[in-house]
């Protein structure tokens, strides 16, 4: 928890990994390229104090990640989400089995997802089911650029994707959190696009989608999506480190953001162990909307960053929340229910 000005903050990160990048477990030069891709991302969007170095970052400890997370960045609860890259890397990048051996020791703290690939047929829905029967997953995440053999991506909208997801929901799994955002090398861009999201939010409207990154690039693109799909969500992994880098930009995508989708479907991610959690959070309750923008945009309330940092995705996880942390998050939006966009409320008004 952080607590500042009076303000208690339950934090909730919804976007950590437990990788192996280092040189031992990369299969080819596609895998050290991504790994390097990874630490440029880390070491030019991070204060200067936080940066590691690159061989501590190819392949960090347990204890980094225990210590970094929930005794020095006030992390609650943190929730894995796997990205498998089994073409890169010799035992796969960030795995839920690796994540999840170190879920079984904390499970006060660390929650775990799975994942699928509609490319892996029949075979890949019994994997489904055992890691569901194994970790009782909440949630799975999706990688739609990740390379398999001649393939170089895969759409939400494919008839196998929609097989998978149809398990996912017949396996009382709600939570469908998909990379759609920057190219990581030697992906390819493309694959990234947030076209397929309207597609299958409409068709499996008991699904929530948490759209990792929301979008970037492709930010208005992904805001148009949400406003007319209510159980679309944002997940702010990689948009957050902007705060340090360009505050301005990082301003313009929290303001956009809060106009389309509001304060109810916006979720905290550290995309450790890429940046610190830390810095961001002190970052964030810190940040306002610049004055010559809030016209436009409003401000941030402690209430909204209550919501962001913790609430939301406490909500979509069954996550109880300790007396003292301040308002609950309001129900979720519901199939059929018009979303209008607005401007974030001022308070006072």
């Amino acid at each position: 928890m952080y607590s500042k000005d009076g303000e208690n903050y339950f934090i909730v990160d919804s976007h950590i990994h437990f990788w192996d990048g280092g040189p031992a477990n990369q299969r080819n030069r596609y895998g050290e390229g991504f790994t390097n891709c990874f630490y440029d991302y880390h070491r030019n969007l991070s204060p200067e104090e936080y940066v590691w170095s690159a061989e501590k970052f190819g392949n960090y400890s347990e204890q980094d990640l225990m210590t970094n997370l929930f005794e020095e960045g006030y992390v609650d609860k943190a929730i894995f989400q796997p990205t498998y890259l089994t073409d890169f890397y010799v035992n796969g990048f960030n795995t839920t089995e690796r994540n999840g051996a170190l879920a079984e020791k904390h499970p006060d703290k660390l929650i775990v997802n799975g994942s699928f690939d509609p490319r892996d047929g029949e075979g890949g829905l019994e994997k489904l089911e055992q890691l569901h029967a194994r970790w009782n997953l909440k949630g799975v995440k999706l990688y739609t650029a990740e390379w398999k053999g001649e393939s170089k991506g895969w759409k939400l909208s494919d008839p196998w994707a929609y097989r998978y997801l149809e398990k996912v929901q017949e396996l009382g799994i709600r939570n469908v959190h998909v990379h759609k955002g920057p190219t990581i090398y030697p992906l390819n861009r493309d694959a990234f696009d947030v076209a397929d999201v309207d597609d299958a939010a409409t068709a499996f409207p008991e699904l929530r989608f948490i759209i990792e990154h929301v979008g970037l690039p492709r930010l208005e693109d992904f805001c148009w999506i949400a406003t007319q799909e209510p159980n679309v969500y944002g997940g702010l992994a990689v948009a957050m480190p902007f705060i340090h880098s360009r505050p301005r930009y990082f301003a313009q995508i929290i303001g956009e953001l809060l106009y389309w989708l509001d304060d109810n479907r916006l979720t905290f991610a550290s995309d450790y162990a890429i940046w610190h959690p830390k810095w961001l959070i002190e970052k964030f309750v810190d940040f306002q909307i610049p004055e010559d923008m809030q016209a436009e945009y409003g401000v941030l309330t402690p209430d909204i960053k209550k919501k962001i940092l913790g609430l939301n995705a406490a909500r979509l996880y069954d996550l109880e929340v300790p007396a003292g942390c301040g308002l609950s998050a309001p129900a979720e939006p519901v199939a059929g229910e018009t979303v209008g966009a607005g401007p974030v409320p001022v308070a006072g008004e």
